[in-house]
């Protein structure tokens, strides 16, 4: 036979029985005809051990002889180097895939631990993102470009959907910059965990950058914006605008410097009014997990005042009960129109309540071990962070605070006519 062609492969016409066509260039490459007219370009050859083999390239139509050819000599290399490219497709086949991946971390005890808001917002951007986009590839083929992609096209809105999700539900899923960086978090997260499991040998995020969201950086300025907060609450919570439930949620976050999951999935077991105290087992905060330890939040008189205010609900019920269904409470959309309304920086979520705080207690003097044991760090690192932040918002001050005497001093000597330097609003 000659070597094969288009011609060749089109003439091949259907018989009663399968017939082959070999090539006569390239040894074991050749076509399978069917008596249905399908044809199948294969590759033949022998193992190491000596067994024969016939791995099947593609259909005629899909392939075509130059594009086959150049395969069935990629499979002449693999079994020159010792390879068995059958058994490479099989154990492809037989392969863990991302959605395999995804679904063991779900149901690990890893996952379980989560707070039930952690759980819910982790389980959305699986299912919502990181499933559509990763779920069928193999596990171990996924590359650092594969999860870039994947950024990319979370970031640029292509996994946006609007579906209902029950009789009142409704999920909008929107992508952009913050639902990519945190999806790709996600997913790292679950492949350091699948690598613990023996279910992977690397992890394709280890690489990847993704950045911060800067929202660490956006405070509460003073008592003026705190003030604003608090009569936003107010009035949109007398106009029944806000329910009283989860006002008193962010009035709590705001008070406490305590995460926006502990606060929202916070249960009547865990709060002692008679003492101040909120007690959160190690299952409830973040720490926990690692250190084993309860976070212990001290309770000012103001909240102690917000908490004794809700209806009283059974040990395992929410202290802030949300409006509908067995979930924890959810603010953030709530949060967004509060800070809308009260005239506060678009970039402050509920967590820069929690940042506000810390940033607020090292500017006043407190120490790391200070911040720490307020705000339930698990490392003093985290802490430290704050106290750098009040030490360059102080030299800032300072030198606010010494311009009209550096103008005079500038003045004296003949640099600059001495000025009244504006030190900015007063506050």
């Amino acid at each position: 036979m000659p070597k094969l062609t288009k011609r060749i492969v089109d003439g091949a016409t259907a018989r009663a029985e399968r017939f082959w066509v070999w090539d006569t260039e390239l040894k074991g490459f050749g076509l399978l005809a069917l008596p249905s007219g399908v044809k199948s370009y294969v590759y033949a050859y022998r193992t190491p051990e000596g067994r024969q083999r016939r791995v099947t390239i593609g259909q005629h139509g899909a392939w075509t002889p130059d594009q086959a050819r150049r395969k069935a000599e990629d499979h002449r290399q693999t079994v020159r180097a010792g390879g068995d490219p059958l058994g490479s497709q099989q154990a492809l086949r037989n392969a863990l895939t991302v959605g395999d991946i995804l679904d063991a971390y779900l149901a690990s005890e890893d996952f379980a631990a989560k707070t039930p808001v952690t759980q819910a917002i982790d389980r959305g951007r699986i299912e919502r993102h990181l499933r559509p986009l990763l779920g069928r590839k193999p596990a171990h083929l996924v590359t650092e470009q594969d999860v870039l992609r994947a950024r990319a096209a979370i970031r640029d809105g292509k996994t946006a959907i609007d579906v209902k999700t029950g009789p009142r539900g409704r999920a909008r899923v929107r992508g952009g910059d913050g639902a990519a960086r945190m999806a790709i978090i996600v997913f790292g997260v679950i492949c350091n965990w699948a690598i613990r499991s023996r279910m992977l040998q690397e992890n394709p995020c280890r690489f990847v950058k993704n950045g911060s969201s800067g929202s660490r950086d956006v405070i509460m300025a003073g008592a003026a914006d705190y003030g604003r907060l608090f009569e936003t609450l107010q009035r949109m919570e007398g106009e029944g605008r806000l329910r009283q439930a989860a006002a008193d949620a962010i009035r709590t976050i705001a008070l406490t410097g305590a995460r926006r999951g502990e606060i929202a999935g916070l249960r009547w077991s865990y709060v002692d009014l008679k003492r101040g105290l909120i007690t959160l087992p190690p299952t409830a905060h973040k720490a926990g997990k690692r250190t084993g330890k309860p976070r212990i939040i001290g309770l000012p008189a103001a909240v102690q005042v917000v908490i004794a205010r809700q209806p009283a609900g059974k040990p395992g019920d929410f202290v802030f009960a949300p409006a509908k269904g067995d979930g924890a409470l959810s603010l953030s959309k709530l949060w967004a129109k509060v800070r809308a309304e009260a005239g506060l920086p678009d970039g402050l979520g509920l967590h820069g309540l929690r940042h506000s705080l810390a940033s607020h207690m090292a500017m006043a003097g407190l120490g790391a071990s200070e911040i720490m044991e307020q705000l339930g760090h698990g490392r003093l690192e985290t802490s430290q962070r704050y106290i750098h932040f009040a030490e360059d918002t102080r030299q800032g001050l300072a030198e606010r605070a010494a311009s009209v005497a550096l103008a005079g001093l500038a003045a004296s000597h003949g640099d600059a006519p001495a000025e009244v330097v504006d030190l900015g609003k007063r506050r």
